[in-house]
């Protein structure tokens, strides 16, 4: 009997788009000029295609007139605002690269963005939440040497756009003429545990085509209106967001600089969104809110939700309390543009609330044992490698990570651990180092968490590994319990005899509000073990294992 090994690949009888993102765009333009582009609702902003192409256009001209050429990098330092949107789409129509800074990053991580993929014009916020922007810039461009002018919005922005005038329609179509699909048009900075962010460089050909398919699963037309509550810097919110809507001619719908769940909902009933995104814990927050039922939320009927894996419970509850019956699940990575595989509408309801879904059109996939390379049979756990139009060009000017990350056969490591069953459906248990080893068993901690969430009382879990002389490694689970419930450790311990494994079930345990997370809602699993460790006293058993 033949073995069946976790290898699939997206067949479609759609082809890859062969445009940039500015081609895409005035494409899109031609078909809805006066159908609703986009709206930020704090700005009290509105544009229809037409007026949006029209902005792009003048932004655009006002690039070239302060001397930004094709391969030029622009960086954006800003939350979620209209300005943003204009910018991500003229910068990519004069060919230059835009380089998208974490809008939570302070002057040192600043400084490195900058000098690493050498911005030549920063556009940047004022102040935001505790982060004076202008103060932070002012310190750091003596390092940068190839920073030749900033933009502040509400200071220099509506100057800069009268720079426009200065431009033909006829130099605007010439820098548009040298833009091929396969240069570059991003460069988005990892957010690493250890190290450095590297500059993950992506293509138009990447971003065009993944926001494309994307909306193809999710069957939009130009009579979506998408609520964006995440952040623009990240794939989530410029690729699933943005482009999925401007390849479609969906709408845009951006409820505020930062997420908040009360403009995201407000939102959605106001401006009847049809597509709501969100990471996991963005919809628990939602769902937390004292006046939740109090929403018409029936105009939504899709959906994204990712970035982390998506509690069950969570999952159902957004399918029939927020009415996204054809809510999708996305997984993949900034390094793959981002998606690679995604649920698609229809699909039985197990494989929606347990898989991360299929691969996407015109990629590979394939599962192998991270030691040897080899490709492991179906239903057996690996590391999860993509191939295809949607991986990177490269890590801006880091061509060692490059190697590390992007094989000979140009497969895309992912260091997530996966399986694939047999019907292709990919089951996503978490990362390669973050695999707990105690006394020798391997625990997944997704499993345990998956099953922390069916505690009435639990509205949110992480599990995290932490040394032990005895076994390597114990297993702590930080709780987040829900509101007005009561639960103490011996009661969850209860929970847990005879239900899983006396090995998986957590020996530390600990009660917390909110989680170290990242701006894109990543939870820092490194920071909360360093927290832990502190806490416990067991910082001598990591000089035990360097020693």
């Amino acid at each position: 009997m033949n073995k069946k090994f976790s290898y699939v690949f997206g067949s479609s009888s759609t082809p890859l788009l062969g445009e940039t993102i500015g081609q895409n765009l005035k494409s899109t333009v031609q078909k809805f000029p006066d159908r609703e582009a986009l709206v930020c609702v704090k700005q009290n902003y509105r544009a229809t295609y037409q007026q949006f192409w029209n902005e792009t256009t003048r932004l655009a001209k006002a690039l070239i007139a302060n001397g930004i050429a094709q391969g030029d990098r622009v960086g954006i330092w800003s939350p979620n605002r209209y300005e943003w949107v204009v910018l991500q789409y003229a910068v990519a129509r004069v060919g230059a690269v835009l380089v998208t800074i974490n809008p939570a990053y302070r002057t040192n991580e600043l400084k490195f963005a900058l000098r690493q993929s050498g911005v030549r014009m920063l556009v940047s916020h004022l102040v935001f939440k505790t982060s004076d922007y202008k103060a932070m810039v002012d310190k750091v461009r003596k390092y940068c040497p190839e920073l030749k002018e900033t933009i502040f919005f509400d200071d220099d922005w509506n100057a800069f756009l009268q720079s426009a005038s200065l431009v033909s329609d006829k130099k605007l179509q010439y820098h548009e003429d040298l833009v091929q699909f396969d240069h570059a048009a991003n460069i988005q900075y990892t957010s690493g545990t250890t190290g450095f962010p590297k500059g993950v460089t992506l293509s138009h050909h990447n971003l065009v085509n993944n926001g494309f398919f994307i909306a193809e699963r999710l069957r939009y037309t130009e009579k979506d209106r998408v609520c964006i509550p995440v952040p623009l810097y990240h794939c989530f919110g410029m690729v699933i967001g943005n482009l999925a809507c401007t390849t479609h001619g969906a709408c845009m719908v951006v409820p505020d600089e930062s997420f908040h769940p009360t403009t995201t909902l407000e939102t959605v009933e106001k401006e009847k969104c049809t597509s709501l995104y969100g990471v996991p814990t963005m919809f628990i927050t939602e769902f937390q809110l004292p006046n939740f039922n109090e929403y018409n939320l029936t105009s939504l009927r899709t959906g994204v939700m990712a970035g982390s894996p998506c509690p069950i419970e969570v999952m159902k509850d957004v399918q029939t309390k927020m009415y996204m019956k054809e809510v999708s699940i996305c997984y993949g990575m900034t390094e793959t543009s981002p998606v690679s595989t995604q649920t698609v509408i229809g699909t039985p309801l197990e494989k929606q609330v347990s898989t991360v879904g299929t691969i996407q059109d015109h990629l590979e996939i394939k599962i192998i044992n991270p030691e040897t390379g080899e490709i492991v049979e179906r239903g057996v756990s690996g590391e999860v490698c993509t191939r295809g139009y949607s991986v990177m060009l490269k890590y801006w000017n880091n061509p060692k990570a490059t190697q590390e990350v992007i094989d000979d056969g140009r497969w895309m490591h992912s260091g997530d651990l996966g399986t694939m069953d047999d019907e292709g459906y990919i089951n996503i248990s978490g990362r390669i180092k973050d695999v707990i080893i105690r006394g020798g068993e391997n625990i997944s901690p997704r499993e345990i968490e998956e099953f922390l969430y069916t505690h009435p009382a639990v509205a949110d879990v992480q599990v995290i590994g932490m040394p032990s002389e005895k076994f390597g490694e114990e297993i702590m689970a930080w709780i987040k319990l829900k509101k007005d419930e009561a639960a103490a450790q011996e009661d969850l311990i209860r929970f847990c005899r005879d239900q899983i494994a006396h090995y998986k079930i957590p020996k530390y345990w600990k009660f917390v509000d909110t989680f170290p997370m990242t701006i894109t809602g990543k939870i820092r699993k490194n920071e909360m073990r360093e927290i832990a460790i502190k806490e416990l006293g067991l910082e001598y058993l990591l000089k035990i294992k360097t020693s």
